[in-house]
């Protein structure tokens, strides 16, 4: 997992700094929508139902929230946590956003959390920065996607080599991972930034792991395993979680309902 505070990757992190003059995709995407968190990135996300007044939602990774047990769902709880909105041109901030509510958060199946904000989608506009449509489709092998990091202001351009039908990092398994082709060499810090398709602009999954040395199925070296159960490594392959799966859950008014018809996240209890 890549989120700024694993030690294995302190020194590479810190090698690097944000760029000054970050590059922008020619297809038009951006930092639009992206944030900063304390120790990951994010993104100010909406689903083409939502309404402009309802309270925005910011997407990161579920170990962006907290280390989680396998199985362990986490649904409606008080947060305060603080959102840096990058500007478009990923050179300066818009300002703050705040949580009231952490909508969604799980490392089951997926790595995702779901933050609710005090301000809605109207007031994020107001500020500068506008929501980026989740993509109710899976996302299809060898598109050119952006993964956009809003903590380290830099924005990746690679395609999508293939998926992994299981990926397995220590005690978490997650199902139907995008694997990245190699431009996409993301680090520390970068976990939760918004992995956009360049073609729609619509977000198609969030980026939560790299292989980091090699080894096999460990913390920050995970392994793909097959419909038959053989597992391959690919050291240095750097991996996201889809999010079409999430935009059956999510209603006009920004609530989470995971009894929806099509929701497929992980729901309480059913896991442990």
């Amino acid at each position: 997992m890549a989120n700024r505070s694993l030690g294995a990757l302190v020194g590479a992190v810190l090698l690097l700094t944000a760029p000054t003059a970050p590059a922008t995709a020619t297809t038009g995407v951006d930092f639009t929508g992206t944030v900063a968190l304390d120790n990951c990135s994010g993104a100010v996300v909406r689903t083409a139902a939502a309404n402009p007044t309802a309270p925005a939602l910011v997407m990161s990774n579920g170990h962006c929230a907290k280390s989680m047990a396998a199985g362990e769902v986490l649904v409606d709880q008080p947060s305060d946590r603080t959102f840096t909105l990058v500007a478009p041109d990923g050179r300066s901030t818009l300002g703050t956003l705040r949580a009231t509510r952490l909508v969604y958060a799980t490392m089951t199946d997926t790595d995702l959390s779901l933050y609710r904000l005090d301000q809605n989608y109207a007031q994020v506009e107001a500020m500068g920065g506008k929501a980026l449509e989740l993509s109710p489709r899976r996302p299809a092998a060898h598109a050119e996607i952006r993964v956009v990091s809003g903590y380290w202001k830099r924005l990746y351009s690679c395609g999508i080599d293939g998926f992994a039908h299981r990926l397995r990092e220590g005690k978490w398994m997650w199902l139907d991972s995008i694997r990245y082709t190699d431009l996409c060499d993301t680090i520390g810090g970068t976990s939760g930034s918004p992995i956009v398709d360049a073609s729609s602009g619509k977000v198609v999954g969030v980026n939560n792991t790299r292989n980091e040395s090699g080894k096999r199925c460990t913390k920050d070296n995970p392994c793909e395993v097959d419909e038959s159960g053989a597992v391959v490594v690919r050291p240095g392959a750097a991996y996201g979680q889809q999010t079409y799966t999430a935009v059956p859950c999510l209603g006009a008014d920004s609530g989470l309902v995971l009894s929806a018809p099509g929701c497929a996240l992980p729901r309480p209890g059913l896991l442990q």
